[in-house]
Parts: structure tokens; C-alpha cells; sequence
């Protein structure tokens, strides 16, 4: 057996700490297997289909951004695993409380706050919302980003961040969040409990996952999906690094649940540039 090399994106120092663990764990089980570390995920897709890497932990920009490359290449991308945590997520359009915006309509004319540009969760599928609604980012209301580490696929949550405290500064009407960081930013005291409201709510969506090519080492991939199955969330030595990573249980990879940030691309053609240059060097 041959090492398998996954590639991830350093998003985060902890990052380092969660792959070195899991690392350890595949060692442990007679498993052959390295990562490497990119800094943003579209150097990680070129390098993937450049074969440097066998497996790629993806955002769901960077899937997509994969599965198109495959069709214009003439190859296959395949989700093979993802986290119990990457399923049926949701994005929220917050107000606060005495703003008067009841209604998605109010909006016009507006100021909304983003995230970075290439964030599925806190820009383009919660944009996309509101273009379903009638109004059209710049046409109908003012976008206000944080570009906040561009090329991480706001998966720092920084720019969401900055969101919410620019709707709390005045500087916007409403903010674009995860449902899940809005209440995370109520938590820490970020927007203050109960003073914010959700406006509109986005429809089920799916995160990231480990994305495969077509040649790559099957026995090999096989063992690696089978040894993150067996990861159980009360072994001791496991857990601090499955709390780090955010989930408790390694499920199958399911492609149902990014419909709405494929319309989110298509709408606001986020990935049509990259796709076309990475497909000619591809080639």
C-alpha cells in the first residue's frame, strides 16, 4: 500500500492540531496516510486534479468548483465522506429588533452585510434568497462585504463576524450569518441576546466534504472512508479532535444538499472564471 495524501485548507492553526491527530489514529490502525496543507482552496482543486493529492477536504465552493472542472475535463469528482454536521445546514438574514424591517420587501434600498465573497454561508446562498425574492444585490439594496481572508470560503467565520457587528454599528440593516454562528454570536456576546430577529431563513443546505477523483487508489480510499467510520466520539483520544473539527460522527458523502449554492453560482457566476482557466491548464 502507498501513502494516501489528502489535501486541506489551513484555515486555522488548529488545523495543523486536528490532521496531526487523525494522522496518529490512521497510523495506529496500520493505515499508510499524510496530508498536505494549502492556503486556499482553489490552489488545493488545481492540485488535486493536478494528481498531487489523492483525496481533498472541500469546502462546498471548492466541490463545486471540483465537480465542474471534472465535467470540463472529461473526468469524475465523487463525495465519498463528510461530517454528521455538514447536513441540513441553514443561513439567516438577521435584523434588529427596532429596525422595523418585518418583511423581506423592506429591504429595498437597504444596506446588507456579507461575509467574504466566496463565503456559500454568509454571501453568495443568502443573496441568491433574496435575487428569489426580487431583489437583486446592487440593483435593490447596497451589499456591504468583509473580503475577510478570500480564498478560505468563509470557513474562518471572520467575515460573519464583521457582519454582525457592522448591523449592531448601524452600518447595515441586516447581516447574512449561518443560523448556527448567529446564535454562537449571541453566546459570546457578539450581537446581544434577543436583540436581533431573524428576517428570512434559507433552505437546507449541505457543507463540506471529502472530495475523490476518478484513478484514484481505491483499496486505499476504501480504508481511509471505513477507518472514519469507525471514529467513535467517546474514545478519549479522539474526541478532542472531533469537538475541534465540529462533528461527532463521519457519514457517507451525499451531493443532494448543494442545489442552492449551485444556484447561487449560476445566479451571480462566482466560479465561471476559475473553472475555465484551471480547465485550460487542465488540459
Amino acid at each position: 500500500m502507498s501513502t494516501l495524501i489528502m489535501g486541506a485548507v489551513a484555515y486555522d492553526p488548529k488545523v495543523v492540531t486536528i490532521w496531526n491527530g487523525f494522522r496518529a489514529y490512521f497510523q495506529r490502525n496500520d493505515f499508510d496516510f499524510d496530508y498536505v496543507l494549502f492556503s486556499n482552496y482553489e490552489r488545493q482543486v488545481e492540485a488535486h486534479f493536478a494528481g498531487l493529492i489523492h483525496v481533498a477536504w472541500n469546502s462546498p465552493l471548492a466541490w463545486l468548483q471540483s465537480k465542474q472542472l471534472a465535467q470540463a475535463t472529461g473526468r469524475q469528482a465523487v463525495a465519498v465522506m463528510m461530517r454528521d454536521t455538514d447536513c441540513d445546514l441553514t443561513s439567516v438574514i438577521v435584523v434588529k429588533n427596532d429596525s422595523g424591517i418585518e418583511r423581506v420587501p423592506q429591504l429595498l434600498g437597504k444596506r446588507v452585510a456579507v461575509g467574504a465573497k466566496d463565503s456559500p454561508q454568509a454571501t453568495l446562498i443568502p443573496l441568491h434568497e433574496l435575487a428569489k425574492a426580487g431583489l437583486e444585490a446592487e440593483r435593490d439594496f447596497t451589499v456591504v462585504p468583509f473580503d475577510v481572508l478570500v480564498g478560505l470560503h468563509g470557513d474562518h467565520v471572520g467575515g460573519e463576524r464583521d457582519a454582525a457587528q457592522a448591523l449592531m454599528r448601524g452600518e447595515a440593516e441586516a447581516a447574512c450569518m449561518l443560523e448556527a454562528n448567529h446564535k454562537l454570536f449571541e453566546s459570546e456576546g457578539t450581537l446581544p441576546a434577543g436583540g436581533t430577529s431573524v428576517l428570512a431563513r434559507t433552505p437546507l443546505y449541505d457543507h463540506c466534504n471529502f472530495t475523490v477523483l476518478d484513478g484514484a487508489p481505491t483499496k486505499d480510499l476504501a480504508r481511509f472512508c471505513e477507518l472514519l467510520q469507525d471514529m467513535r466520539y467517546d474514545d478519549p483520544e479522539l474526541r478532542p479532535l472531533l469537538d475541534m473539527e465540529g462533528l461527532k460522527q463521519w457519514k457517507v458523502g451525499r451531493v443532494r444538499g448543494y442545489s442552492e449554492l449551485e444556484a447561487a453560482i449560476d445566479h451571480f457566476g462566482t466560479i465561471e472564471e476559475f473553472v475555465k482557466s484551471a480547465g485550460e491548464r487542465c488540459r
